[in-house]
């Protein structure tokens, strides 16, 4: 279900680009009348769109969040046991990844932009402060005065 949902997220914004008129409900009934991925709920997906057409995300739809949120328990715990075994589950890990990022309201992005201030001294923005307020810290205690800035070697 997180696959599909990429998906029609990465159509929607093909669409976007290329001004696309899409029909997300017929795009999963063509799916499923002459291709390999022929799951049983792509009529559900046409469901969804016909009740309605500028849904969002699939995760959004009650039938798929229902689904989702039953299933949730037992499918952290086949990641954990793959992860915990050394087994790869490369499209179960990810779709989980992305289900988490996707129903969080704040991701971990706060430690992409501490490394790249402590490496490069690009500076921060924190949470507790106004947006547009940027930071920079010298994570070592050594050095002196550095900023983003470029430089000649």
């Amino acid at each position: 279900m997180v696959s599909y949902a990429q998906g029609y997220l990465l159509m929607r914004e093909a669409a976007k680009e290329y001004k696309w008129k899409l029909n997300n409900g017929g795009i999963a009934l063509m799916w499923r009348g002459g291709c390999i991925i022929r799951s049983t709920f792509l009529g559900k997906i046409k469901e969804a769109f016909d009740k309605q057409p500028d849904l969002e995300n699939l995760l959004l739809d009650p039938f798929f969040t229902s689904i989702i949120e039953d299933a949730q328990a037992s499918w952290r715990r086949v990641v954990a046991a793959a992860v915990s075994n050394g087994i790869t589950a490369p499209a179960m890990t990810s779709a989980l990844a992305y289900f988490d990022g996707y129903r969080s309201e704040r991701l971990p992005a706060n430690l992409l932009q501490a490394q790249r201030d402590y490496f490069g001294a690009h500076t921060y923005e924190r949470v507790d402060k106004g947006r547009g307020e940027f930071f920079h810290t010298n994570w070592t205690g050594h050095g002196g005065n550095t900023s983003a800035s470029t430089y000649t070697v």
